[in-house]
């Protein structure tokens, strides 16, 4: 049986595979000629709330289904108040996780909205990472 320390770090590097993914994909598909916008928004979303919910995991905070990032942030708030204050801007990316994959009264994302959606991600991706480290000569990914 591993220890429970080992499996969490195991679920945590789970997340953030999927979060890095996301990630990438989010940036592939704003440069792609033309830029295919809606889905860079739409990845850039799913890759800040799986990062989030690595944190979550890390702080052992449960987490509901959700693709919510104001609801994930003040689940953070309690292990993280000054990270979680820090990324509240990161609550624009969320109608990009449902609202935005439909038609229906969103509009259209334009390359500047496009580009802010991709560079909010990279926030979260940059506020996160260095608090998932684990003792020195370790990585968590």
């Amino acid at each position: 049986m591993r220890p429970p320390e080992e499996v969490k770090k195991e679920i945590v590097r789970q997340w953030l595979a999927k979060a890095e993914q996301d990630m990438k994909a989010g940036e592939a598909l704003l440069v792609a000629e033309p830029p295919l916008l809606y889905p860079a928004c739409f990845h850039a979303q799913q890759a800040a709330e799986k990062y989030l919910k690595a944190l979550l995991t890390w702080h052992q905070i449960e987490f509901p289904k959700t693709h919510a990032i104001e609801q994930l942030l003040d689940l953070v708030k309690d292990a993280e108040p000054e990270t979680a204050s820090s990324l509240r801007d990161a609550i624009l990316l969320t109608p990009y996780g449902v609202d935005i994959r439909y038609p229906g009264d969103q509009p259209e994302p334009d390359l500047e909205e496009a580009r802010e959606a991709v560079e909010l991600a990279r926030k979260v991706r940059d506020a996160i990472l260095p608090l998932l480290e684990d003792e020195p000569g370790s990585s968590t990914t």
